[in-house]
């Protein structure tokens, strides 16, 4: 059962003349001068799970940038809702957790149907810095991008925990394989839609696999993907709500399955190819090391060489047998 509590604007709001300058950008920090009115048509989207310590503030400074703030409470246990809504935003309040994928999607089709032009997306654990959103949404306002990333490792990675970097550049590169696309940070949450990826989020994901589905759904489509440099702040009171490592193998699990289904000859033929050459080479070794004058037989690599090929050559069938498949069903059908 979803319960969904809206705080609606004053009406006032909806006649006023918007009056839009372009910001003064330096280094990582965007200063958007006083008094100027955030861009119409320009919605934040924040998913949030027992964030009652920080969501206020996020609030507060994100509505300096975009027109609306929506709040999707998924289900905490804590005053996220009432923190947020005293801040000034619009709440959809979850009676139980959902997961990210859930919360976010449905945030920004609640968006999509307030007619907003752009949305913006950020997390609600005070990592990102909403003074940045000039820079993440601009090109999507400006129509030169679908999807804008804001990516941590454009520029210096210094304040990333080497853990961190490690995990993210081996999903990085599973995304893009599976998307075919090169992106430098596909779990970001800091990202921009256009209202052409708004009204395609027909995709389904689960939990902190959303950022990666994303991409993989809006580069199937052909959309525009960009990424613009962005800074984390990682000393957050709640930091991350799962585990990294369950976390990075979860996002792992998913784009493995995806990779399998969209490229199974990149999946199950490459690593075939390299068991059958693996396997032969080492044959070829043991009997080398026979016939050299030894007269000893290497049995256990013998047969574990044996198996490495039969087990590539399986590998090799099923990958032209699961391609075939692919190729069939992308045939039109008449």
């Amino acid at each position: 059962m979803v319960t969904t509590k809206i705080n609606e604007p004053p009406a006032s709001q909806e006649n006023e003349v918007v009056k839009t300058q372009s910001p003064i950008i330096s280094s990582h920090i965007i200063f958007v001068p006083e008094g100027d009115i955030p861009p119409k048509g320009l919605i934040a989207v924040i998913p949030a799970y027992n964030e009652e310590l920080v969501i206020g503030s996020i609030v507060l400074r994100t509505r300096q940038y975009v027109e609306r703030v929506i709040v999707v409470d998924d289900g905490s246990s804590d005053r996220t809702s009432d923190v947020a809504k005293l801040a000034g935003a619009e709440v959809i309040r979850l009676d139980a957790n959902t997961g990210k994928a859930y919360a976010l999607l449905l945030g920004l089709r609640y968006a999509h149907n307030m007619g907003c032009k752009a949305a913006v997306m950020l997390d609600g654990d005070g990592q990102h810095d909403p003074r940045e959103i000039p820079r993440v949404a601009g090109l999507v306002m400006e129509g030169k991008a679908d999807l804008v990333i804001g990516s941590r490792f454009l520029k210096k990675t210094s304040g990333i925990p080497k853990y961190r970097q490690v995990g993210q550049k081996t999903l990085d590169l599973f995304t893009n394989i599976g998307a075919k696309s090169k992106v430098t940070d596909s779990q970001s949450g800091f990202r921009a839609i256009s209202c052409k990826a708004l009204e395609n989020l027909d995709f389904r994901s689960d939990g902190y696999n959303v950022e990666s589905d994303m991409i993989n759904h809006f580069s199937k489509l052909g959309f525009s993907i960009q990424e613009v440099p962005i800074t984390v702040k990682y000393d957050v009171p709640h930091k991350h709500k799962k585990n990294p490592v369950l976390h990075g193998f979860g996002v792992l699990t998913q784009l493995v399955n995806l990779i399998g289904y969209r490229r199974p000859l990149l999946l199950f033929g490459l690593p075939g190819f390299i068991f059958i050459v693996g396997g032969m080479v080492a044959e070829m070794w043991v009997f080398a090391e026979l016939y050299a004058g030894g007269g000893s037989f290497h049995y256990l690599l013998a047969i574990g060489s044996a198996f490495i090929m039969i087990t590539g050559m399986l590998l090799v069938v099923a990958g032209l047998i699961l391609n075939t498949l692919v190729v069939i069903m992308k045939e039109p059908h008449h």
